[in-house]
């Protein structure tokens, strides 16, 4: 009787313990669910960035400190953290559940009487930031161009990282494609004797990832997604107008 207990008892164990699983072979067919890392910046300082990413209902996968430049992991890269929020690119939405969010200690801007001032990010900071970067996407197998602002998925309601972080930096490092200055400058010169039509722009902007209307009227919500790719690619102005330069920024850009 003892005997029949003992089994019984390991059988109702072994039956807790959940299904067997063999892991003895591994499909071709995958790749990770990542396919995007999402920059951020906290507009707050380092403390009071981690009460509320460790806290509250916002978060993101890593927080980094402006100096020391230390690297936070709040939510393991296998879960979803709560970071892009209504967001789009390249026909995806709601990227939390596609991305890794990386927060940057940085304060933003500010509005005062002299107009909008904007935090440097700290050279130690952004080292860190690479160094994290090249590892995200070596683990998870991503291209260069994977790498995205806040403003570049929700461009309509973000500015972060905004126009003094040096996106130029991480495409010297092999992170993200960058147009070529020379062939920019060519184009430049072919725009400014016509430049194209609003629905040119528009489609270009697509091409490139972002949501954009397509009517080929320059409306409100056209001039934040131009001013998004401006910010990125041209943040000495970022005014959301169509000109030459933003042009040729995108046919360079574009171009196979």
């Amino acid at each position: 009787m003892r005997v029949f207990c003992l089994a019984l008892l390991f059988a109702l164990l072994a039956g807790c313990a959940g299904p067997r699983i063999d892991d003895s072979y591994s499909a071709a067919g995958q790749s990770s669910r990542v396919q995007y890392i999402v920059l951020h910046y906290t507009s707050t300082d380092l403390a009071r960035s981690l009460r509320l990413l460790s806290e509250g209902e916002v978060s993101s996968h890593y927080l980094i400190g402006d100096g020391p430049p230390t690297i936070y992991r709040l939510v393991d890269e296998n879960r979803r953290a709560w970071h892009a929020g209504d967001s789009q690119w390249q026909g995806r939405t709601w990227l939390n559940g596609t991305s890794i969010g990386i927060e940057l200690v940085n304060q933003g801007y500010r509005d005062g009487p002299a107009g909008r001032t904007w935090q440097p990010y700290p050279p130690e900071q952004i080292d860190a930031l690479i160094v994290l970067l090249k590892d995200i996407m070596q683990r998870h197998q991503l291209a260069p161009g994977s790498i995205l602002g806040h403003s570049d998925v929700a461009p309509q309601r973000k500015v972060d990282p905004g126009p003094l972080f040096p996106w130029q930096r991480l495409a010297e490092a092999g992170l993200l494609p960058w147009p070529d200055a020379q062939a920019v400058a060519r184009q430049q010169a072919l725009f400014e004797r016509s430049l194209p039509t609003v629905a040119w722009f528009q489609a270009q902007l697509a091409q490139q990832g972002y949501l954009v209307p397509t009517h080929g009227e320059l409306d409100e919500a056209t001039r934040r997604v131009l001013a998004a790719f401006q910010m990125k690619f041209r943040p000495s102005r970022y005014d959301g107008q169509p000109d030459a330069q933003t042009a040729a920024l995108l046919l360079v850009l574009n171009s196979p």
